[in-house]
C-alpha cells in the first residue's frame, strides 16, 4: 500500500505551490485508483498546520478550507486514514533504535511507524530523512530520475 506524507498533501492543495500541478496528479491517481492507499494521521495535523499559517502562505487557507480539501480525500472509497495501532509503541521503539533516532526525527519515527504498523511498504515523500527507516520504499514524486 501507498502513504502519502505532508509533504505531497500540501502542494497538492495550495494552487500557489511551484509543485502544485505535480502533486494534485499524484492524489488524484491515487484517489481514482481501485487499490488502497493511506494518509496517516499526524500528517493530516501537519496539513492543517501549514496551510492555515500565514508565516509560511500569503494567502493561507482557512481552516474550513482545508478540512473541505481532506473531506475529499476522504471521499476516495480507496483511502485509508491510518493512525497509532495498539502494537505502536513497539514498532516505534524499533524504528527508533534502528535509525538513531533523536530529536526533530522522532515526528518522522512516529510516521513510519504508523504506516509500517498498516501495512505500508511505499511511502510518497519528499523528505529523504525516511530513508533511513527500514520496512519500506520512499519515492520523491517531484525528483526527475
Amino acid at each position: 500500500m501507498i502513504g502519502v506524507d505532508t509533504n505531497i498533501l500540501v502542494p497538492a492543495f495550495m494552487q500557489n505551490h511551484p509543485n502544485h500541478p505535480t502533486a494534485a496528479r499524484v492524489l488524484v491517481d491515487l484517489a481514482t485508483a481501485p487499490a488502497a492507499w493511506a494518509i496517516p494521521w499526524p500528517c493530516i495535523h501537519e496539513f492543517l498546520r501549514i496551510t492555515t499559517n500565514a508565516r509560511i502562505f500569503n494567502p493561507t487557507a482557512s481552516t474550513a478550507q482545508a478540512i473541505e480539501q481532506i473531506g475529499v480525500w476522504c471521499d476516495s472509497p480507496s483511502v485509508l486514514l491510518i493512525g497509532e495501532s495498539p502494537r505502536h509503541l513497539s514498532t516505534l521503539a524499533s524504528v527508533l533504535a534502528g535509525g538513531g533516532v533523536i530529536g526533530a526525527r522522532i515526528h518522522d519515527a512516529r510516521i513510519a511507524a504508523i504506516c509500517l504498523d498498516h501495512g505500508v511498504t511505499h511511502l510518497l515523500s519528499a523528505d529523504r530523512d525516511f530513508n533511513a527507516f527500514p520496512g519500506f520504499r520512499v519515492t520523491d514524486p517531484f525528483r526527475t530520475p
